[in-house]
């Protein structure tokens, strides 16, 4: 006994000087409390770029990744885009006719505020949101015709170049209809911009207003899994962001989502088809992190279920975002398009009235 004695007295103090556990704010009926400001900035995008092989770097790598990842299709080593650069200068004079990077210059760098650094999830650099499967990779049935979607929206952005036969032809970001990119889920994704999130738990009910077009998902919260999926709405009911509901299991609270409105669901950073489940658990580690993880599970599109993982942080505040470019310009917008098929018909007719003369 006197031997053990000097052993646990060195124990205590050992105890007693090691750092103090992460305090975990509770709501009033003892639950983990979400409510507050939140942002997911970060470099790091959902699928992992090939130059990096590994899931997890370290402080130096993600440093040496971020200062060279580039933004918006920006080459991060492009001239003219830096923190002092201002596309926007009205001494500059207009873009050269028939440029190419009409929507990715677009913004100068003081709108661009996607993070300046990695996603640090669970105490780790990541290069990627997806942790499975471990490529890092979305795992496509049809890898190929993803791709080729994949650029032509692209080009549409870049260069504004895009079928506009009438108002349905427009993508709901350019009407501002839902925030682009992801970012207001399901699975919430960090973009170019406007990355914060407000959240508000009571008992019943969670709610998260997204800064990007103050989409807000109110999500009702049920006693178990069961109960929650049983009361999902019949499936005519396809809304933006799609139909959730919520529960808790343990200290993490679950979301699920199914039925997201097809115009949203086929052309967001990844696809679902009408059997898309996406599954969402928040678990708050301290009074400065979320830890958030997605799972995303559709046969149609996903050869296997496939899962992410991100972290939320305190945020000063929500900005207003003011957008409606898209809906204020519908009329110059087809007015433009109609001028466009004109001048095509008029070339062709003229075309035809040479050949005649021959």
């Amino acid at each position: 006994m006197r031997m053990l004695k000097p052993a646990l007295t060195a124990l205590a103090i050992a105890i007693m000087a090691a750092p103090a556990l992460a305090q975990v704010p509770k709501a009033a009926d003892g639950k983990p409390d979400l409510t507050g400001f939140w942002t997911n900035a970060s470099l790091t995008p959902l699928q992992r770029a090939a130059a990096n092989k590994t899931l997890v770097v370290s402080e130096m790598e993600a440093k040496k990744i971020a200062d060279g990842t580039a933004v918006a299709g920006i080459p991060a080593d492009d001239p003219e885009f830096n923190k002092n650069a201002r596309y926007s200068d009205p001494t500059k004079g207009a873009p050269p006719k028939g440029g190419k990077d009409f929507g990715v210059k677009g913004y100068d760098s003081f709108w661009v505020t996607p993070g300046t650094m990695l996603a640090h999830v669970k105490g780790e650099y990541r290069t990627s949101n997806i942790v499975d499967p471990p490529s890092g990779q979305l795992p496509f049935v049809d890898p190929a015709g993803q791709a080729r979607k994949g650029m032509l929206g692209f080009q549409r952005y870049a260069t504004g170049n895009a079928p506009y036969e009438g108002p349905e032809e427009t993508a709901i970001s350019e009407r501002c209809l839902i925030g682009f990119g992801q970012t207001g889920g399901p699975g919430m994704l960090s973009v170019l911009y406007n990355n914060n999130y407000q959240m508000v738990q009571t008992p019943t009910h969670m709610m998260i207003l997204v800064e990007m077009a103050h989409d807000t998902r109110i999500v009702p919260i049920f006693p178990t899994a069961e109960k929650a999926r049983a009361s999902h709405r019949p499936a005519t009911f396809k809304p933006w962001l799609g139909d959730t509901v919520g529960w808790w299991e343990g200290d993490t609270f679950v979301m699920e989502t199914i039925n997201v409105n097809p115009l949203q669901a086929e052309n967001q950073a990844f696809p679902l088809s009408e059997q898309g489940v996406v599954t969402e658990r928040f678990t708050r580690t301290s009074d400065k992190d979320i830890f958030y993880e997605f799972s995303v599970t559709d046969p149609v599109n996903y050869t296997q279920p496939w899962k992410a993982e991100l972290a939320f942080y305190p945020s000063p505040g929500l900005y207003e975002y003011a957008c409606h470019e898209g809906n204020y310009g519908m009329h110059g917008i087809l007015a433009g398009a109609r001028e466009k098929e004109r001048q095509a018909a008029a070339v062709k007719t003229k075309g035809k009235s040479v050949k005649g003369g021959q």
